[in-house]
Formats: structure tokens, sequence, C-alpha cells
């Protein structure tokens, strides 16, 4: 039947076909290369870590890497599941009690973002530019956890 016909006989719109769901969100493309690089500088580096961290088994957290002789969580921004920073408020205050969560059981946040621009915020954690996440690394290494600081001498 023809939507003309239809729509004059029956007094009704005909039904949309577009589907309601919404696909899965993707990974932007800035996010997978600051992953993939900041992985090969771990690599690289020989530091241990872990891949997409969860902290607490009840809770739906993750942190993207955890590493784990620093007791160190890093985030990079703008990954699929985060939506952004964009939305309601009550999106902002479960990702930031997340952080403090974090804070508490003794781990350091480190925030790496994958976007050229972004914002400071000064009260959230460290927040490393991702093509400075190497030397970054680089320091971290050098520095021993939970050893005898070298400058002092034992005399």
């Amino acid at each position: 039947m023809e939507i003309d016909t239809y729509k004059s006989k029956t007094k009704k719109a005909p039904l949309k076909t577009k589907p309601r769901t919404r696909p899965l969100p993707k990974a932007k493309i800035s996010y997978k290369e600051a992953e993939e690089d900041f992985e090969k500088s771990l690599q690289i580096l020989g530091i241990k870590y872990e891949k997409k961290f969860q902290f607490i088994s009840t809770k739906h957290w993750r942190f993207d890497f955890h590493l784990i002789e620093h007791k160190i969580l890093v985030e990079i921004s703008g990954g699929p599941w985060s939506g952004g920073r964009k939305g309601k408020l009550k999106n902002k205050a479960w990702s930031i009690d997340r952080y403090d969560v974090a804070a508490d059981m003794g781990y350091t946040v480190v925030r790496i973002e994958s976007a050229p621009i972004y914002k400071i915020h000064e009260d959230g954690p460290l927040q490393i530019e991702s093509n400075f996440g190497f030397s970054w690394l680089k320091r971290l290494k050098r520095q021993t956890p939970n050893g005898p600081d070298q400058t002092i001498s034992p005399d």
C-alpha cells in the first residue's frame, strides 16, 4: 500500500523504520593512540602494569592502567565508556567520587589527557598531556618504590 493512501485511510503516520537504540560508543582515535603509546612506553621501560584495572569488585569503576609497583592508577581521558566530561552533574560527581575512593584506598590517580586542548582542574587528579607521558614514566622509573633515598649517604 502506498504511503499516501495509508495516511488517508487510517489517519496515521507510517511506522518509523529507524531503530530506537543507539549503537555502542566507539573509542576516539586520539584515545586509542594515547592508550597504545602509553602501553608501549610501559613495555619499553619495563614497568609492571595491569590493564583495565577494577579496584573495587562491587563497583563498575575501572581505570585504564594500574602501575603495580608504584600504586598509581592511570586514566586516559576520552575513553569510549566515559561519555566525556559533558552531561549531567550526577555523572561528573560519580567520576569524582571514583577518584576520592581510590585516594582513600592509598592509590595515586593520574589522568592523561588525549586531547591537545584541555582544562586543568586543581581539585582533581594530576593531569598530564599524552605526549609527555613517556618522560613522566622515565622519571617515575628512576624513583625506587619503598626503597631508601639514594641522595642521603648511609654514614
